[in-house]
C-alpha cells in the first residue's frame, strides 16, 4: 500500500543520522497525513516535528511563505485529538507570538496554526487557558473574521476570483469551521464570546445572498454557540444572533441544510431558557431574557413560520445526525 510505503520512507529518513534530506522529509510527512486522519503515535511524533520546524522560518520570501503555509495546513489536518502536548506547545505559542508582532504568516496559515490548537481543548482546562487568556483567541479571531469579510470580494463568482482573493474566502471559511469546533470544546467562559459571536453574525449578512456555504456554516456555528452554557442567550439577543435565523428562516425558499441548522439555533435557545437556577439574581436575569426573546419572536411572527416546518421535523430528524427534536415545542418559548 502506498500509506504503508510513505510511513516507511519517514522513518528510514527520519533515522538517518547524517545527510537527512528535510525537503523530502517534509513532503512525505504532507502525503502521510493526507492519507490518513489518525496516525500512529510514532507517526504524529516524527510528522509534528518536522511540520513545527518548517512553520517556525521566518523569513519573508514567497517561497517560504509558501512552504510554512503548506506545513501549517497539514498539521492541523491531523485528526488525532490528544497530541501530547509538549510535542507541539512551546513552537505552536512561539508561531503565533511571532506572527501577532511581525504579522509574517499568511492569512491561511495563521488560521491553520489556531485551528491545529483549537482541535485539540478536547477535555484540556490547561490548554484552554493558554489558548483564551495567553494568546488571546477571541480577539485574534474576531480581527480575523473582521478584515477578511471586508477583504472578500462577495460579489465576484468563484471562477472570476484570482488566487490570492480565493485564499481569503477560504481562510473566511476555516475561520467560521474553527470557532464552530471552539464553542463546541471549549468549556471556559471568557468576555470575547460576545464579540465572536458579532463576528460570525457580521459574516453571516456578508455572506447572505452571495456565498451559501459561507452563510450555512455561520448559522451551524450559531446553533452551536446557542447550545454551550458558557455562551449567554443575552448575548445571543444582543448580537443580532436570533434577528439573523430569524430572517434566514423567513425565507421563501429554504435548503433542508439550513431548516435543520436554524431549529438547531431555536431548539437550543429554547433549551436554555427552560434552565432554571437556585441562584436569585442568575434567575431573574433568565426571567428578562426569556421575556426579551419570547417579544422578539412574537413580534416577527415566529411561531407561525415554525409550525410550518412540522411535517419535515421527521425527515430532517433522520437525515442530519438526529440533531432535531419531533417535539414542536421543544422549539417554542412560553412565558
Amino acid at each position: 500500500m502506498l500509506n504503508e510505503r510513505f510511513k516507511k520512507m519517514i522513518i528510514e529518513e527520519e533515522e538517518k543520522k547524517e545527510e537527512k534530506n528535510e525537503r523530502l522529509l517534509v513532503d512525505l510527512c504532507k502525503c502521510h497525513i493526507s492519507l490518513n486522519y489518525l496516525l500512529s503515535p510514532e507517526m504524529i511524533s516524527i510528522c509534528v516535528s518536522c511540520l513545527l520546524k518548517v512553520a517556525l522560518k521566518k523569513e519573508e520570501t514567497d517561497e517560504a511563505q509558501k512552504e510554512v503555509e503548506m506545513g501549517l495546513l497539514a498539521l492541523c489536518n491531523i485528526g488525532n485529538l490528544k497530541v501530547k502536548i509538549d510535542l507541539y506547545l512551546n513552537e505552536i505559542r512561539e508561531i503565533i507570538k511571532y506572527h501577532q508582532e511581525h504579522q509574517n504568516l499568511t492569512r491561511l496559515a495563521y488560521q491553520s496554526v489556531w485551528l491545529f490548537l483549537v482541535k485539540r481543548l478536547y477535555c484540556n482546562r490547561f490548554l484552554e487557558d493558554i489558548v483564551v487568556n495567553k494568546l488571546h483567541f477571541g480577539r485574534e479571531a474576531r480581527r480575523e473574521l473582521e478584515e477578511l469579510t471586508k477583504c472578500v470580494n462577495w460579489k465576484k463568482k468563484e471562477e472570476e476570483m484570482n488566487k490570492e482573493e480565493a485564499k481569503e474566502e477560504i481562510a473566511l471559511m476555516r475561520w467560521v469551521e474553527t470557532l464552530k469546533i471552539y464553542f463546541l470544546r471549549c468549556k471556559l467562559w471568557n468576555e470575547l464570546f460576545f464579540g465572536l459571536i458579532c463576528g460570525i453574525v457580521q459574516v453571516y449578512r456578508a455572506a447572505k445572498g452571495n456565498n451559501g456555504v459561507i452563510g450555512n456554516l455561520c448559522i451551524s456555528s450559531l446553533g452551536i454557540a446557542a447550545e454551550r452554557s458558557v455562551v449567554k442567550v443575552e448575548d445571543l439577543l444582543k448580537s443580532g444572533a436570533i434577528d439573523a435565523v430569524l430572517e434566514e428562516i423567513h425565507q421563501p425558499t429554504l435548503d433542508d441544510n439550513i431548516a435543520h441548522d436554524s431549529l438547531i439555533f431555536f431548539m437550543n435557545v429554547s433549551s436554555r431558557l427552560k434552565e432554571k437556577t437556585d441562584n436569585k439574581i442568575e434567575e431573574e436575569e433568565r426571567k428578562a431574557t426569556k421575556r426579551k426573546v419570547f417579544e422578539k419572536l412574537e413580534e416577527e411572527g415566529y411561531e407561525d413560520t415554525i409550525t410550518t416546518f412540522h411535517k419535515i421535523f421527521d425527515f430532517l430528524h433522520r437525515n442530519y445526525s438526529l440533531g432535531t427534536s419531533l417535539n414542536i415545542s421543544d422549539y417554542f418559548i412560553n412565558i
